[in-house]
């Protein structure tokens, strides 16, 4: 833990910062910003008012994000368009899928069904692995412009690499690729997922484009990978949080489950307003058409500093994952 000066408390699973981020001054003072803007408020203090609409800032670009995601992985073709038409109907504009999930085109097939303007549908894809070349990388994500908005003009609005796993190599080929999408407008913003501190650091010997926008992990209140996210908020990287809902292995989780029922939600409104009030982006996934429209029932509550810091006391560290950790060194 960086020490300088009185400190908060933070949970005893807190990972340590790089031995290079605890020795100088830039490291102790990001970290206490970070801490200063994060630290669970007190009880007598009320959260931000949060609405639907809300939207994030990337760092340096203009794009800005919606606050509230919906995702689409292992929804199977069959009823993926139905489910993204449900989410676009109760007030979401913003769906995460990828090259992997099999249902780009499912995803575009269901905005253009919705009939909502395509400028007002923010919508995210990932490479996960590169095709061999630079030129073969770039085409295959040229490809995923194109299941998602097919045609002349063609754009997602944020394009990740799925994961650091394979190398610096094919880490820095993948990047490359998707910063020629985001000079010819094929992409409005790029960013990574499952990066940690190390891996976008690496990033500073390749990359013209720097930090990445946004920076997708596992985040709920069992692994809340506290060493990453300081450093993506020292740089101004969005966080959005997959597996927000643990895929309801928590359920039953005695402090959620008391919480959901002092608050009159469900636990999954619960972890849903947890991520927001801690500044991450949330992307929920539900094929189920009430559930979908519950995950977003969150803007008519709010969780106290104390629920807060009950659901922070549940941090695990990288034995809270159920997906994955990233690895910060």
């Amino acid at each position: 833990m960086v020490r300088a000066g009185p400190q908060k408390q933070i949970s005893s699973h807190h990972e340590p910062l790089p031995a290079s981020f605890q020795t100088t001054p830039e490291g102790r003072a990001y970290a206490e910003a970070y801490h200063a803007q994060h630290a669970t408020p007190s009880p007598d203090e009320m959260p931000a008012k949060l609405a639907l609409t809300d939207l994030l800032s990337l760092p340096k670009s203009p794009v800005k994000i919606p606050r509230l995601g919906f995702g689409v992985y292992l929804s199977p073709e069959s009823v993926c368009v139905a489910s993204c038409l449900h989410a676009l109907q109760h007030g979401y504009r913003h769906i995460d899928t990828a090259q992997y999930y099999q249902n780009e085109t499912q995803v575009g097939t269901a905005v253009r069904q919705s009939g909502l303007p395509r400028a007002d549908v923010f919508l995210t894809t990932k490479i996960l692995a590169p095709a061999g070349s630079a030129e073969k990388t770039y085409q295959r994500c040229v490809d995923s412009v194109q299941k998602i908005d097919p045609g002349e003009g063609g754009v997602v609005d944020l394009f990740l690499i799925h994961s650091p796993s394979g190398g610096r190599l094919k880490r820095k080929e993948m990047w490359g690729a998707l910063e020629r999408l985001l000079a010819e407008g094929k992409a409005r913003s790029i960013g990574v997922s499952n990066f940690g501190v190390g891996h976008i650091e690496e990033m500073r010997e390749y990359a013209t484009v720097w930090p990445p926008h946004v920076n997708q992990i596992e985040l709920h209140p069992w692994c809340q990978q506290r060493t990453i996210c300081e450093y993506c908020a020292k740089h101004g990287i969005v966080i959005e949080a997959y597996s927000p809902l643990v895929r309801a292995q928590k359920a039953h989780d005695p402090t959620l489950v008391s919480i959901a029922k002092k608050r009159n939600k469900t636990a999954a409104q619960v972890l849903v307003r947890y991520c927001l009030q801690k500044g991450w982006v949330p992307l929920p996934k539900s094929d189920t058409p009430s559930r979908i429209e519950e995950n977003a029932d969150v803007y008519d509550f709010e969780l106290s500093g104390e629920d807060m810091k009950e659901l922070d006391d549940l941090d695990m560290g990288a034995d809270g994952a159920i997906v994955e950790a990233v690895t910060n060194s």
